[in-house]
């Protein structure tokens, strides 16, 4: 970090500002990809990708591999939910997956073979523990003769659980097969909220989950939370927080709910009038910033918390922290390969996503064919605004000067448009510009994706008329949105 630059963003104190928050505040992307998922079109094939991976290896493949694994299966449905899922008590189904997911992943292996190592692994859903422990077992085992991995000092090997399908042997089961981190959905304590949403899951049930996984030896146990939720209120909330806390986490991610049953089913099973109001919601957002900070959480960004020494704080502080499909990362630059029904990867300059339904992923592989439906190569511009909104997202500055020795631009000539856009948000108190550096300011941390969102070109462009676009798979779904 040059002499005389801002601080990265764990060394600084996040503020909660309500009325900037209620100013500035607007829907837009996690931007986990840009371009987003919904720029994706069915021009990219097969065979762009192929060109994509060919590019990687005559450039030596320096970087190592993310495997995404998709799951789409649950047993039973969760009215908040828009991830592209399955659900269905009929596990004959998973079997005949498996059959296909292994194909694909042959696939891949084929065309890494010998060129990267694995170092981050995650399995995503719908309901990964859907599948049975033997199924699970056999299906890791085939992934580790498929690739090479790096060893579990140095991977980060993890999975989500549904903590009720698991027991403690279950979770000692994962940790031998090779997981070594553990997130678990709780969403919310309060049998009210919990009913409201179809998921009713005691607390005893998630303790006993993380016990376990701090007995197996997992590296890291992560809880995801939702805000917003029909029943939801200050006191739930609070008290909701005081049992995670003392459950001791090493992450805890906080989604804002967003209410979208025009386009998820589901979700109209939801009675709209026990939704809190949007005033109550932001109540909720200050109580949960408030409380994880007090307990000695460092906001990491958009959603996320974690410990001090966590992996994430630790990578934010030394500039090494990343954002991909996945959420927030510490492995930097790798490619990733995303392997299941509508799960996307990221090669190379190219995005691009697997058919989104079982029969069209099917078809493919029968074919002996990738299942690539949609997707979408990098232009330069592409490529550098990538380059600021993931530096933005992750470190809360951007050195201008290091951008301009990267690329062959003027700073202020090429962004003359955005630089006047976020000369409004420094009057707010979002952020500061300077000749050489734009820092976000602590204020405007929690609003970080409407600052990104001044370098996204596609924004208030119409959509290439695309009928086959498709949900996005798990940890990448835009399942909720809003103001953190």
């Amino acid at each position: 970090m040059a002499a005389g630059s801002p601080s990265h963003g764990s060394d600084a104190t996040l503020r909660f500002d309500a009325d900037v928050i209620r100013k500035s505040s607007q829907p837009g992307p996690r931007y986990t990809s840009y371009p987003t998922a919904d720029r994706f079109t069915s021009t990219f094939r097969a065979g762009d990708y192929l060109q994509a991976v060919s590019s990687v290896r005559a450039m030596g493949a320096r970087n190592p591999l993310s495997l995404y694994i998709h799951v789409p299966f649950c047993d039973a449905l969760c009215y908040y939910c828009a991830c592209n899922k399955i659900v269905t008590k009929n596990h004959a189904k998973a079997t005949v997956y498996l059959g296909y997911l292994t194909q694909e992943i042959d696939m891949q292996a084929r065309l890494f073979a010998g060129m990267c190592r694995v170092e981050q692994m995650h399995f995503g859903g719908g309901t990964p523990t859907y599948l049975t422990d033997e199924q699970m077992a056999r299906l890791v085992a085939h992934l580790r003769s498929s690739f090479d991995f790096a060893p579990d000092s140095v991977g980060e090997y993890s999975i989500e659980i549904d903590p009720r399908t698991v027991d403690a042997a279950r979770v000692h089961s994962l940790r031998r097969q090779g997981f070594n981190r553990i997130s678990l959905g709780v969403q919310d304590f309060d049998a009210a909220v919990q009913a409201a949403v179809n998921r009713i899951q005691p607390e005893s049930q998630t303790r006993e989950a993380i016990d376990a996984a701090r007995g197996a030896g997992f590296r890291s146990v992560s809880i995801d939370l939702i805000y917003g939720l029909p029943k939801q209120n200050l006191i739930s909330m609070a008290q909701t927080l005081t049992k995670v806390i003392a459950a001791d986490p090493d992450r805890i991610s906080i989604y804002n709910y967003a209410h979208m049953p025009q386009l998820f089913k589901s979700q109209r099973l939801i009675d709209a009038r026990d939704l809190p109001r949007p005033e109550d919601k932001l109540d909720m957002l200050a109580l949960c910033i408030c409380r994880l900070t007090k307990a000695g959480y460092v906001y990491i960004g958009m959603d996320h918390f974690a410990k001090p020494d966590d992996d994430l704080a630790v990578a934010q502080r030394q500039g090494r922290l990343h954002r991909n499909f996945q959420g927030y990362s510490t492995h930097a630059d790798a490619e990733m390969v995303s392997c299941g029904v509508s799960a996307i990867s990221a090669v190379g300059a190219t995005y691009s996503q697997n058919e989104k339904t079982l029969d069209a992923y099917y078809e493919k592989i029968e074919r002996g064919e990738l299942p690539i439906a949609r997707g979408v190569q990098l232009n330069n511009d592409d490529v550098l605004r990538r380059i600021i909104i993931q530096t933005l997202m992750c470190h809360f500055e951007l050195s201008i000067t290091a951008l301009e020795l990267a690329h062959p631009i003027s700073f202020t000539a090429y962004f003359a448009a955005e630089l006047r856009q976020l000369k409004a948000m420094e009057s707010d108190g979002l952020l500061q510009v300077g000749p050489e550096w734009i820092t976000v300011t602590p204020a405007g941390r929690l609003l970080i994706r409407n600052i990104c969102m001044v370098f996204d070109r596609y924004l208030g462009q119409p959509k290439k008329a695309d009928p086959d676009a498709a949900p996005v798979a798990g940890p990448q779904a835009p399942r909720y949105s809003g103001t953190v």
